[in-house]
């Protein structure tokens, strides 16, 4: 898919595209983030460029040998694992809410990691930028579900965000889209099947519900099965 033929994200009232997400802050930031904010995010915040497109070479200390995204981490611990057990792979992670972006920087510290850049904006900005083929893999992680219908054009997952996403992501990447709510499932799976550029990656009947290898629980899906959400959906689909 050429990049000409993207459609562009919808706009809001100010002509910017459509927000994804709710609020970007909440509780204050302890000292030690509030630090890790003036002093460590600056050397890892991506910048959008003024012109053109973002050259991802120039991210990263060293080449490596993926690129990988993870849209709304949250508290960041699935992202700082991978890229814990990935050193050589090159991870971006995308999150406004401060409270995620701290726990994420205190991690990112505490390890040292050197594989992790994050943008602190608004995911399909950084997208729009992003080079064709540039992604090997995209992680959608328990995204906000959006459950009332006069929000639901807010959800992620859309016609338009999936073709931005097989623009970036590379033939035979993968999209991983994981949620506990039945009906963001059914949304996403529809929306999916209609993206001629992606397939399900389905092997046998209920394997949705069957963690990724060496998952382990978000501290969301956590409070999702203490407030009685037992059952996740866990989909992968490749990039043709």
């Amino acid at each position: 898919m050429s990049s000409s033929t993207i459609k562009k994200p919808p706009l809001n009232r100010k002509g910017e595209p459509r927000a994804f997400f709710g609020r970007k802050s909440g509780k204050r930031l302890y000292s030690h983030q509030r630090d890790l904010f003036e002093n460590l995010l600056p050397e890892l915040a991506i910048a959008l460029p003024e012109t053109g497109q973002l050259d991802l070479v120039d991210l990263f200390p060293n080449q490596g040998d993926k690129q990988v995204m993870e849209i709304g981490y949250g508290g960041g611990e699935h992202l700082a694992r991978k890229a814990k057990q990935n050193p050589e792979t090159n991870f971006i992670g995308c999150e406004v809410f401060t409270g995620g972006i701290g726990k994420l920087l205190e991690k990112i510290d505490k390890a040292d990691s050197k594989n992790i850049r994050l943008f602190a904006d608004d995911a399909i900005k950084l997208l729009s930028v992003l080079p064709d083929a540039s992604l090997d893999e995209v992680y959608l992680l328990y995204p906000d579900p959006w459950p009332k219908k006069k929000h639901q054009k807010r959800r992620f997952v859309s016609h338009l965000t999936l073709e931005t996403l097989a623009r970036v992501i590379k033939p035979g990447g993968l999209f991983h889209f994981a949620t506990d709510i039945e009906d963001y499932a059914n949304w996403t799976l529809a929306h999916i099947l209609r993206q001629p550029d992606f397939t399900w990656q389905l092997t046998e009947p209920g394997a949705w519900h069957v963690p990724y290898q060496g998952w382990e629980p978000t501290r969301y899906e956590q409070k999702a099965r203490e407030q009685g959400r037992l059952k996740s959906y866990y989909f992968t689909y490749a990039r043709r």
